[in-house]
Formats: C-alpha cells, sequence, structure tokens
C-alpha cells in the first residue's frame, strides 16, 4: 500500500507548477481522491501535510468539498470534529466504503497527539485523556500506548499519578497557536532555570561561609593552642628564675 501511494503522490505531483484547470482537471482529481482515500484508511499514515501542499488536492474543496473537509479534520482537528461531520454527513463514510471503524481509531489517535502537544506541564491527566477520546478511564493506557507505538508521542505512564508523562511530541500543524505554546513552554524554561540558577546560587553562598565559618574556627583553636604554649614556656621560665 505505500509503495502504490508513493506513486500516486508522484503523479499528484505533475500537475504541481501548472494552471488551475489542469489540478482540477477530472484526471486530476481522480487521482486526488485515490490518494486521499489511501491516506485516511492506512493504519501507518499520520501527517496529511503531504497532501494538503498539493494544487490537485486543494482543488478538492470545489469538486468534492465534503473530501475536502474530511481531509482538514484529519490534518488539523480533533474526534469531536470528526463525530460533528459525521453528524453533518450521516451515511457519507458508509456510503464511500471508507471504514468508519478505522477513521474513528485513527482520529483518537490524532487527537490524542494533539492534546500531548498541547500541554505546557508535560503532565497528561487520565481523566482529561479520557474525556478527549471518549473513552472509559480503564481505557486510557490501552490508547496512551497506542499513540506512543504508532510514534506520534513518546512518554511513559505513571499509575500512581494517573497521568502521562510527555517526553516528545510532533506537531500536526504548525501555526500561531503552536508558535504561542512554545513561547509558553519557553518562558516556564525561563523560570525553570531562573529559580535552579537562584537555588545553585544560594546553595554556593551558603558553602562558602560556612567555609569562611570553618577558617575562623580553626583560626580560633590555632591561636588557642599558641597562647596556651606561650603560657607554658614563661612558667617553666620563671620556675627556672626562682631555682
Amino acid at each position: 500500500m505505500w509503495q502504490s501511494y508513493q506513486y500516486t503522490l508522484k503523479a499528484l505531483r505533475t500537475f504541481e507548477g501548472k494552471d488551475s484547470e489542469a489540478a482540477s482537471s477530472e484526471a486530476a482529481q481522480k487521482i486526488a481522491i485515490k490518494a486521499l482515500r489511501t491516506a485516511l484508511l492506512s493504519p501507518t499514515h499520520y501527517d496529511f501535510h503531504d497532501l494538503t501542499s498539493l494544487s490537485a488536492i486543494q482543488a478538492l474543496s470545489d469538486s468534492h468539498p465534503i473530501y475536502s473537509e474530511l481531509l482538514e479534520i484529519f490534518a488539523e482537528k480533533e474526534l469531536e470534529d470528526y463525530n460533528d461531520f459525521q453528524d453533518e454527513h450521516d451515511g457519507f463514510v458508509e456510503k464511500e466504503n471508507l471504514d468508519n471503524s478505522k477513521l474513528h481509531r485513527k482520529m483518537r489517535l490524532l487527537t490524542l497527539a494533539s492534546l500531548a502537544a498541547s500541554t505546557h506541564t508535560r503532565e497528561l491527566e487520565y481523566k482529561r485523556i479520557s474525556k478527549a477520546l471518549q473513552v472509559p478511564a480503564e481505557d486510557v493506557e490501552m490508547w496512551v500506548i497506542d499513540v506512543i507505538r504508532a510514534g506520534l508521542v513518546e512518554g511513559k505512564l505513571s499509575q500512581q499519578k494517573q497521568v502521562f508523562l510527555v517526553h516528545r511530541t510532533t506537531y500536526r500543524v504548525f501555526g500561531e497557536k503552536q508558535w504561542r505554546e512554545v513561547a509558553t513552554r519557553l518562558d516556564q524554561w525561563k523560570e525553570s532555570l531562573r529559580g535552579i540558577k537562584e537555588v545553585i546560587s544560594r546553595e554556593r553562598q551558603a558553602a562558602e561561609s560556612q567555609k569562611e565559618r570553618e577558617i575562623m574556627e580553626a583560626d580560633r583553636k590555632v591561636q588557642g593552642v599558641s597562647g596556651m604554649n606561650a603560657g607554658r614556656r614563661k612558667d617553666n621560665m620563671v620556675e627556672m628564675g626562682t631555682d
């Protein structure tokens, strides 16, 4: 399927750089639909940017608007949007033999990936995942494992805290919202680093103060010993003089 999909993409790219009529032609639209269907049903295809940038695919908004809307949902939206699509275009998925169970599963994985990417604290609570994916709480860990296996997210589960600890995510789309999220995360990192720097500075000052106290204490002891020795020498001299 993957090799066939690559050939289909290659065919679609032959319409790039030509006039809009070429990309909107019946032949181009037929290939565009084939490529989109393959990408939607593929169990390993999650990044739709290879399609959205192509002229023939963009032309679907006029020739096949429902397919175009479906692509937009899988490229950058979430499960709730897919459910709304299903309600608005009742029977479309079944009529087009798109296999709703496969699409629903893929949309859940993509939704979880988006949720992980937008989590500033890097701790994603099970209850948030359950709500976003519309699944029972006991199924959350299974879906997290699946999204990790799909290569969309890296992290680990904390059953004790009931959170998914996110290590790495991949943005499905990168626009103004994502730039704001990155900026917020950078600010948090700066604050964290500033706090670490302050702790290190305090510890260094404490260590230096402790060292100074130890040196002063050692000096006092040395002076005390010297004083005692001087006193003994004086006493000895007095005794010798008396004799």
